[in-house]
């Protein structure tokens, strides 16, 4: 892992959190900000109830190459106006796609996905608006490269809910051995479970390649007691509300190796797969999982050559003193890898973060709140 275990690990990116909490509220909004000159960008969407902003602007068919900041909301559709507030931030400090000779004259392209939270603190209106992306863009902007990523009940996860267990925001990093590093921010907002009915570990320990934590039997049965009560409270609490299991998680996978547009889509793509680890079921008709992949480049690598396959050269096709076209997909493979299973941990560690959440709009407990484990370092 990298020296923070976050998606800052990769160098150039910023990630900064905003919310609404109490009165009602319980919602939020995180950005994540680009470096100067901007990052490309892909996304996958698997769930059967998206909610975008922007994504089709990210296809390697179209026009714009890099996106100045990606932006994860909760609010379900009316959330996506968060982004209208990132968008002008980036606008007054002339980053966007420049459109014209003047400093003003950009126009800035910020893909959004949003989750489904509405209700959750009590109140039905209790949404994101420009104000609060505005607030989530500037307080990217005021860390310093290379800053922790607060996890848990922040952000776009303050009303995240995962399974009945109250879900979060997670990150964590991969270092390859070429030097590569690889991160992944999750927001957990899923219909299905994070943990196994029938040992109470976690999915993502369990299937990540970790070492799983498995409590007692009798810690896991009363878990499991608990979990059913809060569930009926809950339902007893928003009788008159939203019953379905409306979710989204919502992740961002990054690097910083030079990637094509092409291959920050492959990212995206296999990089579900350490989320379906984690979470089953996935990707249901009520979830909208959506992966963004973001490629800086900061650190050239043979990677953007696995594009073109095997290089024209000496009689194994490698070019003189350089890597041979299947090294760099041996090398591509390797981000491949780690997106998806660097996702996994992340996945892992925003459940640990979260704190459980008992209001007017529901009883959520925390893993934490069930079983004895420690929180992760932010």
């Amino acid at each position: 892992m990298g020296p923070l275990d976050a998606l800052t690990d990769v160098t150039g990116l910023r990630v900064g959190h905003a919310r609404y909490r109490g009165d009602g509220r319980l919602t939020g909004t995180t950005v994540v900000l680009a470096p100067e000159g901007g990052a490309v960008a892909a996304v996958d969407v698997r769930g059967g109830g998206p909610g975008t902003r922007e994504t089709d602007a990210l296809d390697p068919r179209n026009l714009v190459q890099r996106v100045d900041a990606l932006v994860l909301t909760g609010g379900s559709a009316f959330g996506l106006d968060a982004a209208c507030g990132v968008v002008d931030w980036l606008a007054e400090r002339g980053r966007g796609f420049r459109v014209g000779p003047e400093p003003e004259q950009v126009v800035p392209v910020v893909p959004a996905a949003c989750l489904f939270d509405l209700g959750r603190g009590g109140s039905w209106r209790a949404r994101p608006d420009a104000a609060l992306g505005r607030e989530a863009a500037g307080a990217a902007d005021r860390t310093a490269p290379g800053s922790p990523v607060p996890q848990g009940c922040v952000g776009a996860g303050t009303g995240a809910v995962a399974g009945g267990l109250k879900g979060g925001v997670g990150t964590a990093s991969t270092v390859l051995p070429s030097g590569t590093t690889v991160g992944a921010l999750v927001v957990v907002n899923a219909a299905g479970s994070v943990l196994d009915p029938a040992t109470g570990a976690l999915y993502g320990e369990l299937y990540g390649g970790g070492r799983p934590a498995f409590p007692s039997a009798a810690e896991h049965a009363e878990a499991l007691r608990r979990l059913a009560a809060a569930r009926q409270e809950s339902e007893r609490r928003t009788a008159a509300s939203v019953r379905a299991p409306l979710n989204t998680t919502l992740a961002v996978v990054a690097t910083d190796a030079a990637l094509s547009r092409a291959q920050a889509h492959k990212l995206a793509g296999t990089s579900h797969d350490g989320l379906a680890r984690a979470v089953r079921p996935v990707h249901l008709l009520t979830d909208g999982d959506t992966v963004f992949a973001l490629a800086t480049g900061a650190r050239p690598t043979a990677v953007r050559e696995a594009a073109d396959g095997p290089a024209a050269g000496g009689p194994t096709g490698e070019p003189a003193g350089g890597p041979t076209g299947f090294e760099a997909v041996e090398e591509f493979n390797a981000v491949l890898a780690a997106g998806a299973d660097t996702l996994t941990r992340a996945v892992v560690k925003a459940v640990l973060a979260a704190e459980g959440v008992d209001g007017p709009g529901g009883v959520f407990p925390a893993y934490r709140d069930l079983y004895s484990r420690p929180r992760p370092r932010s």
